[in-house]
């Protein structure tokens, strides 16, 4: 059903890796981020998965048995032979799913703040686990943009990426279109159009859920018109965020509980509810700019300084074990005899990365009503070792949350772009590294530092390539037209250099799907381009 799978081209090329000696592609393949990985029999490291199961089920998680024995067996007498694809090959898969919108100079009520934005993404799973939207409030100024990282399956990701925005942007209605809208869902009328979609082709909508999702939705609005008096207020957009998520989950959660007659239906809630997402959401109005995040995706401003440079502003902080303040937060939450059970191994309870989610009910119900849903669920959920299960001292749920953090900053002429995306990306690159890549893109001027080796032994004929590819980068256009490409092609293909490798961009996107999450995550990436002019003219007003 959820149709974002490896893009063709990396599809029709993994027949041709499979019929070569796999072991000698993996030999090949050493240049990745995780060196470690490289240097002994390959298995999917466990702090490579969003979530690791229950040691009774781990095999799932794993390649099939003694396929390392297998491929280490065979042996050739023919000379070995390298495949690599050609550059062209390489760009088909890199844009197969770019997407690139340009906001209107003026768009009929406000001049905008964005000039547009780049999106893509690029799978290791298969079919891919994160997702992205944008959109333009139509009812409300502003444009809503978000990141999804799913885990345990792409149903909760999915689910959220069509649903998040809808609750965000009737959160953000005053409250006489909220009775406009409800009264023509009364009567039968056309309703008002909330959100412009901008969606690439492959960026799936589930019809089938379509009537299930909006009665939610109108309770939600509802409950909204009889909690507000009707009095003129500013929405605070904060708050709106945070109801807004939370709101989408208790939803997800309680769809779950109540099932459906539909046994797709019911079957598709239940799978949307038992795995899991992660949300980088950031809503532009003007010069005020709000990033609410659950989990561990990231937002990142680029800002140019006067001498040209770029540095990175961090508007987002990790819901993970490397935050002081979630670890303090979490064990707050729980009994002190928990202290040493709700993290463990820097993961909640042991199993999960992040710390909070969408979705995920197994770490949100008691242990009655999981086995109740499960129990009274369709066979294909009961026969799933995954929901079966409990986690480890499981005492005092719920251990999760769907709960944003929210963070303000005001845009200033000097802030050029924001960068949403999945950790994917930012286990592979430095923040500062993302925001320079994409300043120089933007900007087609590369900023000239000393080049750095790193410490690596040099030689005066790898010095004199290095500089003649730094010429030939001042003296060419860019070849992506697309930022979000050009970061995920330096994710990907980047050497120890920092400069993008063709032959090892070849070998990271020729791997089988078995093999492709062992050296990185699905990478999913927004960049929002900013009108400096405007912004400056917004201050001016002020």
């Amino acid at each position: 059903m959820f149709s974002d799978a490896m893009p063709a081209p990396t599809q029709l090329f993994f027949p041709l890796i499979r019929n070569c000696e796999l072991s000698r592609i993996y030999g090949t393949a050493c240049y990745c981020h995780h060196k470690h990985l490289c240097c002994s029999p390959p298995y999917i490291s466990q702090s490579r998965l969003r979530y690791t199961p229950h040691p009774a089920y781990a095999t799932f998680c794993r390649p099939k048995e003694n396929w390392w024995q297998y491929t280490q067996g065979r042996r050739y007498a023919s000379t070995p032979q390298k495949f690599y694809l050609t550059p062209p090959q390489v760009n088909s898969i890199l844009k197969a799913n770019e997407y690139s919108f340009k906001v209107p100079e003026f768009d009929g009520k406000n001049v905008s703040s964005v000039l547009g934005f780049d999106s893509n993404q690029l799978p290791a799973n298969a079919p891919i686990e994160d997702r992205r939207s944008a959109a333009t409030c139509l009812q409300t100024r502003g444009m809503l943009l978000g990141v999804f990282d799913g885990h345990a399956g792409c149903a909760c990701s999915q689910a959220v990426s069509e649903r998040l925005f809808y609750y965000i942007a009737v959160s953000l209605l005053p409250h006489e279109t909220l009775l406009e809208i409800e009264n023509a869902v009364e009567s039968g009328r056309a309703l008002l159009p909330i959100l412009q979609w901008h969606k690439h082709p492959n960026d799936y909508f589930s019809k089938e859920a379509s009537k299930l999702y909006f009665n939610s939705l109108r309770t939600y609005w509802q409950e909204l018109i009889d909690l507000n008096t009707g009095e003129s207020t500013d929405i605070d957009v904060k708050e709106a965020l945070i109801n807004a998520f939370k709101r989408l989950d208790n939803d997800i959660s309680l769809e779950a509980q109540v099932g459906d007659p539909n046994s797709f239906l019911n079957y598709l809630v239940l799978r949307v509810a038992f795995s899991g997402a992660t949300a980088c959401v950031a809503h532009v109005d003007g010069v005020d700019l709000h990033v609410a995040n659950t989990g561990d995706s990231r937002a990142m401003l680029g800002v140019q300084e006067e001498d040209g440079s770029w540095s990175a502003l961090t508007l987002s902080n990790d819901h993970n074990a490397q935050n002081e303040r979630e670890l303090e937060r979490l064990k707050l939450e729980h009994p002190k005899n928990e202290a040493k059970s709700v993290v463990k191994q820097d993961r909640l309870l042991g199993l999960l990365m992040p710390f909070r989610a969408f979705g995920d009910v197994k770490f949100k119900w008691s242990i009655d009503l999981q086995k109740r849903v499960i129990e009274s669920g369709p066979d294909q959920l009961n026969d799933n070792e995954y929901t079966k299960f409990i986690p480890p001292n499981y005492y005092t749920p719920p251990y999760l949350t769907a709960e944003p953090e929210v963070t303000y900053h005001r845009l200033r002429p000097q802030d050029k772009f924001l960068v949403l995306a999945t950790d994917g990306l930012w286990e592979t690159m430095h923040r500062q590294d993302v925001v320079r890549i994409v300043g120089e893109y933007l900007t087609g001027m590369h900023h000239q530092q000393p080049i750095a080796v790193g410490g690596y032994k040099v030689t005066l004929g790898q010095m004199h390539g290095l500089l003649t590819e730094r010429r030939a980068k001042m003296s060419s256009v860019f070849e992506d037209q697309n930022a979000a490409t050009h970061l995920i092609r330096h994710a990907v293909g980047n050497n120890e250099f920092g400069a993008v490798d063709h032959e090892r961009l070849s070998k990271m996107l020729s791997l089988p799907e078995e093999l492709a999450r062992m050296y990185r995550d699905d990478i999913t990436i927004i960049v929002v381009q900013f009108n400096s002019h405007v912004v400056g003219a917004y201050q001016n007003q002020d």
